[in-house]
């Protein structure tokens, strides 16, 4: 384990430069006294690496050095054949150079690994998008990538769902994130860094001027904190529900991960009738109307009292429309 960690120690300096004891200690959850007592045991086994203090110190590599450290274990190389996305890849044009770099990897394994890394991909495929979808067009994918390597400002019009609908906006892009078969632009417009959806950028029109992206950006942390504060804006209201034991089956299926847990979280005990009462958060009654029309008479909306009225009145008024069907003579 110890050796894994100081390993682990060379690699992430190598390829990411100068870190703190605090940044090591967290990337690989151990303790700063424990990176300390790491950083010694290099240093005696002749490693050319050294450190500074002040606020803006850290560990560092020597100049030039390089590790020779190029085996992989049965479980890394398995784990990179799971890493892979082909369908994003293909969508960035490097289908065929993430085909040309598997080809050299498995060349490159030992016969034992590169067999295990064959039944890999035998008996594993991962599908991003989620089902009863068309695949999304991203016209201009390729260019919003290229940018964000380069780090080069993109002047874009872009289609939003609030008036005006079409606006242009100066970007500069940081990332690019995929969800569900989704490409997702992350970028700073102005002060703020702002998230875009790729398939409703209109134009597109790369600027001769670059732009320094921000040393301690985390476009990760960045991704989880919007799609927090996202689910927090969506989710306004809350609706008491009572669902039957077949509408707690349902709801898993039927309703999206954030409502599923606050029903779990808020259960009472069943009633007399084994049906359960549960909390959950609503975008608005529209919203929420439609979607608890969907478990039938497995679900009973107690409060508030305007979205019980309203799936209350749909719930008639397809009652009324089907009843006039059931009524109406043959051939009519």
């Amino acid at each position: 384990m110890r050796a894994s960690r100081l390993v682990s120690i060379l690699l992430l300096l190598q390829t990411r430069g100068r870190m703190t004891a605090r940044e090591l200690a967290d990337r690989l959850e151990v303790s700063v006294r424990t990176i300390y007592r790491d950083v010694e045991s290099l240093h005696s086994a002749g490693i050319p690496l050294y450190g500074d203090a002040g606020p803006n110190g850290g560990y560092q590599l020597l100049a030039g050095y390089r590790t020779r450290l190029t085996g992989l274990t049965g479980d890394e190389a398995e784990s990179l054949f799971l890493a892979g996305l082909p369908g994003p890849a293909a969508e960035l044009g490097l289908g065929a150079v993430v085909t040309a770099a598997q080809l050299k990897l498995m060349a490159a394994l030992p016969v034992e690994l590169r067999d295990r890394a064959g039944r890999i991909q035998e008996r594993f495929h991962l599908d991003a998008p989620t089902w009863y979808r068309d695949q999304e067009p991203a016209t201009h994918l390729p260019a919003v990538a290229d940018a964000v390597w380069n780090e080069r400002v993109i002047q874009i019009r872009y289609r939003r769902w609030k008036a005006p609908q079409e606006v242009d906006r100066r970007l500069e892009p940081y990332g690019l994130v995929v969800k569900a078969g989704r490409w997702y632009l992350v970028a700073r417009s102005g002060d703020r860094v702002r998230t875009y959806r790729v398939s409703q950028i209109l134009a597109l029109h790369p600027l001769p001027e670059h732009f320094a992206r921000p040393g301690g950006f985390d476009l990760a942390a960045y991704w989880q904190a919007y799609l927090a504060d996202f689910e927090e804006r969506l989710r306004r209201g809350e609706a008491v529900v009572r669902l039957s034991p077949r509408g707690l089956e349902l709801l898993g299926n039927l309703m999206t991960p954030g409502v599923v847990a606050a029903a779990r979280a808020s259960a009472e005990p069943p009633d007399a009738e084994g049906w359960t009462r549960v909390t959950v958060p609503i975008e608005s009654v529209g919203h929420a109307t439609g979607e608890f029309l969907r478990l039938g008479d497995e679900a009973e909306v107690v409060a508030p009292d305007e979205l019980r009225r309203a799936v209350a009145a749909t719930a008639a008024a397809v009652a009324r429309r089907y009843h006039r069907d059931a009524i109406r003579p043959a051939g009519a």
